[in-house]
């Protein structure tokens, strides 16, 4: 995955310490199918997913990362699940955790390919054969949520201690 500028320079200021970042996950649905993505860096298959840009808005973000990742034109129909994910590390040491925002996205143009280097390949899943995919558990959760949509968004909340 590629690092966005604005990271590579926060990073020449903090070093490895632990980044708090927000990002985006695109489940985006043309027909029976969902658009998946298998990730250069480590194989793994997962709807599409990026970073959250300075200033942009996250529904813009999971727009973009779409189509830059994939070369498919989406609109992001709804905000299905903000959720925090479990601080991790980066093989060069590099410490961060994300805030996800997992956007419905509705399919409107362009056929999946690897569009920006990203990704080996991109396709249309159908539904009914999410299980024959090699999606971990996280990711299937996103696409459950987001398949599941009835128009209220998941939130995830935590005891704050007094």
């Amino acid at each position: 995955m590629a690092t966005p500028d604005f990271i590579l320079r926060l990073r020449e200021k903090i070093g490895h310490e632990l980044l708090w970042l927000t990002g985006v996950t695109a489940v985006v649905v043309k027909d029976d199918a969902v658009l998946l993505v298998e990730r250069a860096d480590n194989g793994w298959v997962t709807p599409v997913t990026g970073i959250i840009d300075p200033g942009e808005e996250p529904a813009v973000a999971a727009v973009r990362e779409t189509r830059e990742e994939a070369g498919v034109v989406a609109e992001a129909e709804a905000l299905v699940w903000a959720h925090v994910l479990p601080p991790m590390q980066y093989p060069n040491g590099d410490r961060s955790q994300y805030l996800d925002l997992v956007f419905r996205c509705r399919w409107l143009a362009g056929d999946p390919h690897p569009a920006d280097g990203e990704n080996v390949r991109a396709w249309w899943c159908p539904i009914d054969r999410l299980d024959d995919e090699r999606i971990g558990d996280d990711m299937r959760e996103r696409i459950r949520v987001a398949l599941e949509h009835t128009g209220s968004a998941r939130f995830e909340t935590a005891e704050v201690a007094a």
